[in-house]
């Protein structure tokens, strides 16, 4: 995973057919699954956050080269290394 925003806005466009520009937030995984990277056009400039867990891999949907929707809740999961297709209050 040594994308950049140039090279992960690419991938937004020619694989998921989206405007990395559009100012939604795209995140993508590392092969480990313990690395995430999101990147997220505000209007000014290119944004490009990245998340490594010390313990554990990130769950993720499956999906043949699709983009999949979440919400705000299940992307926090997500990024809390949660599985966030089912949480459980505790």
């Amino acid at each position: 995973m040594r994308r950049g925003f140039p090279s992960l806005a690419l991938q937004v466009q020619e694989v998921l057919r989206k405007d990395p520009l559009s100012g939604h937030l795209f995140v993508f995984r590392g092969r480990r699954s313990d690395l995430v990277k999101a990147i997220w056009h505000d209007g000014q400039g290119a944004c490009l956050f990245t998340k490594r867990l010390e313990r554990g891999k990130f769950i993720w949907p499956s999906v043949a080269g699709e983009s999949v929707t979440i919400s705000p809740a299940q992307l926090s999961y997500l990024l809390s290394g949660i599985d966030w297709r089912n949480p459980q209050e505790t």
